[in-house]
C-alpha cells in the first residue's frame, strides 16, 4: 500500500488511508498481529484543508475483539459531496451511512465518533455519533476538533476567531470546563499557523504556531501551554517559542526554539511536558550555520545536526556541550524535499505523513538495515507502534504495553 495518512487502531485492527496508483484514495484495514490486509474501500476528502494532511479513518472499539471503522467514502446516489460510512473493522461489512456536504474527517472520541459537518458552510457543526448505528447523540454549533478523550469525556478545540478549549461529558453533551486559548497565550491567537496537542497523565499540552497576517504583517500569539484535563486550569505557559521537527509530541518530549520580538531564533531547548521547565538546551551561539536537519537518538538525550553526505554536529542536551560524532546516529526525515501528492479530484497541496530514517551523523548517510523508528516519533497504542516507511508501506511492532503520544499527537 501507499499509506498517506496517520494510522489509527483498536481491537486488533489498524486502519489508514492509502493512495492508489491512479491518485484515488482508499481506506485500508490491516490485522495488527499478522499485518494481513483485511479489506479496502474507496475513500475521499470533501472540504478538508491541505495543511491538515490526508484524513485518517476513525476506529472505535465496541466490545471484546470488536470495533467499527468510520471513514469518508465518495458520494452515493447524488446525496451530498461524500458519504460517512461505518463498517465492521474486521470484515469491512457496512453498518450505516450518513451523507456529507463537507468535513475535516471523523475522529474517535471515547466510545463514540465525532465528526465536523458542513465545515464549508455557515451552519458548520460537530456531531457525536453512536459507532454501531450512526445515530446522532448530540451536536455543537461551529467547527471543533477532538484533542483528547477517554471513555467518558472529550476535550475539543473549538475553531473560531477566538479559539476555545472545552471539555464535554460524552454521554450527555454537558460542558465540563472551558478555557479560551488567548487566556493562556495572550491576545492575537490565529489558528492559520497550525496547532498540535498531546496528553500524558492528567495534562494536555498544546502548541500554536505563529502566523503572519499578510494584510497587517503582524505575527499572531504563539507558543506552548499546558492545562489540567480534570478542570482546565493552566499548569504552565511557554509563549513565543516554536516547536521543531522532527521531535516528540508536545505532551511527551517537546523541543522548541525561542523567538524574540525581532523574529530572531535562539537556541534549542527540550522541555519537561509536566512542568514546562527546561531539561536541556543548546545555546544559540553553538547552533551550526545552515544546511542541516535535526536528528535525535531514541532517547532524545542528544541533539544532532544532520548534513546530508557530510559530517554533522552533535550536542549533549543535558550539558549543552558538543560531543564526538563518531558512531553517533540520529533519526531524521527520510526526505527533506517532499513532493505534494498527485491526488485525483482534490485541491493540490496535500502531503503524506512523513517518514523517519536513521542516519550516521559522521557521514550524513542513511544507516543500513531496517529498524523501528523511536517511540517518541511513532507513539504507542496499547503497546503497538505503527509507522510508514519511505515508500508508504505500513509497519507495526508490539514492544510495550502502554499508550503514549507520538510526533503527530
Amino acid at each position: 500500500m501507499n499509506a498517506v495518512s496517520r494510522t489509527t487502531s483498536a481491537a486488533g485492527v489498524a486502519t489508514t488511508t492509502s493512495m492508489r496508483p491512479d491518485g484515488t484514495l482508499e481506506t485500508v484495514a490491516v490485522d495488527l498481529v499478522t499485518g494481513r490486509k483485511l479489506w479496502a474501500h474507496p475513500a475521499t476528502m470533501a472540504g478538508r484543508l491541505p495543511g491538515m494532511g490526508v484524513s485518517a479513518p476513525a476506529i472505535v472499539a465496541t466490545g471484546t475483539g470488536q470495533a467499527v471503522a468510520v471513514a469518508v467514502d465518495p458520494a452515493r446516489e447524488g446525496k451530498g459531496n461524500a458519504t460517512l460510512v461505518g463498517r465492521d473493522a474486521r470484515t469491512g461489512a457496512q453498518k450505516w451511512t450518513r451523507p456529507l456536504h463537507s468535513t475535516f474527517g471523523p475522529q474517535r472520541c471515547g466510545t463514540f465518533v465525532c465528526v465536523p459537518e458542513h465545515t464549508a458552510l455557515a451552519k458548520a457543526r460537530l456531531v457525536v455519533l453512536d459507532p454501531q448505528s450512526g445515530r446522532l447523540l448530540w451536536k455543537l454549533p461551529g467547527i471543533a476538533e477532538v484533542e483528547w478523550s477517554d471513555s467518558s469525556r472529550a476535550v475539543l478545540l473549538r475553531m473560531a476567531r477566538h479559539p476555545v478549549l472545552e471539555a464535554y461529558d460524552l454521554k450527555s453533551g454537558r460542558r465540563v470546563w472551558q478555557l479560551p486559548v488567548e487566556q493562556a497565550l495572550g491576545p492575537g491567537v490565529d489558528l492559520s499557523g497550525g496547532w498540535s496537542f498531546g496528553a500524558t497523565a492528567d495534562n494536555l499540552v498544546g502548541y500554536l504556531a505563529p502566523y503572519t497576517n499578510p494584510a497587517t504583517k503582524k505575527v499572531s500569539a504563539f507558543g506552548l501551554f499546558s492545562v489540567r484535563l480534570s478542570d482546565g486550569a493552566v499548569n504552565w505557559i511557554r509563549p513565543s517559542v516554536v516547536r521543531v521537527y522532527p521531535s516528540g509530541s508536545p505532551g511527551l518530549a517537546p523541543v522548541v526554539r525561542p523567538v524574540d520580538q525581532q523574529g530572531q531564533y535562539g537556541g534549542f531547548a527540550r522541555l519537561d511536558a509536566q512542568s514546562g521547565r527546561v531539561l536541556g538546551q543548546i545555546p544559540a551561539a553553538q547552533v551550526p550555520g545552515s544546511g542541516w536537519w535535526l536528528a535525535f537518538p531514541p532517547q532524545m538525550e542528544k541533539l544532532g545536526f544532520l548534513k546530508h553526505d557530510k559530517p554533522g554536529n552533535a550536542f549533549d542536551l543535558a550539558t549543552g556541550r558538543s560531543t564526538e560524532i563518531k558512531d553517533q546516529r540520529g533519526w531524521s526525515f527520510c526526505v527533506t524535499d517532499p513532493k505534494p501528492l498527485a491526488l485525483r479530484s482534490q485541491i493540490p497541496g496535500f502531503y503524506s505523513v512523513a517518514s523517519l530514517c536513521e542516519f550516521d551523523l559522521a557521514s550524513g548517510r542513511k544507516t543500513a538495515g531496517a529498524k523501528a523508528p523511536p517511540a517518541w516519533f511513532t507513539g504507542s497504542q496499547d503497546g503497538w507502534r505503527l509507522w510508514r516507511d519511505e515508500a508508504g508501506g505500513l509497519h507495526g511492532i508490539r514492544d510495550g504495553a502502554g499508550t503514549s503520544p507520538g510526533m503527530y499527537g
